[in-house]
């Protein structure tokens, strides 16, 4: 099984669905752009958020499998994804990639 580095590249905030829809709350996400983490054999990385790893892990486990070129040909790097995660007020996207070592 090969290793996949996760990372926090951007965060989108909708400010408007937020006032429409969403009920006050006080504490939304831990998550920081640039912020990684590794997936050792395809498991939830220590640390990721939940619901993100929700959205990412079959991606992820494809991709410690060797398995990639999702789509054909989606991604630049066939052993990559460009994964959101399902906040819908302010989803994060993450680069999955396996690491060569």
């Amino acid at each position: 099984m090969k290793k996949v580095r996760i990372t926090a590249v951007r965060q989108t905030v909708y400010p408007d669905l937020m006032a429409k829809y969403e009920n006050p709350i006080e504490h939304t996400c831990d998550v920081s752009v640039g912020q990684q983490w590794i997936s050792v054999d395809g498991t939830c990385p220590e640390g990721m958020c939940p619901s993100a790893w929700a959205s990412m892990r079959e991606f992820v486990e494809a991709l410690a499998r060797g398995e990639g070129n999702f789509y054909d040909g989606w991604m630049q790097n066939p052993m990559s994804a460009m994964i959101s995660c399902n906040d819908g007020f302010r989803p994060f996207s993450f680069y999955l990639e396996v690491m060569d070592t």
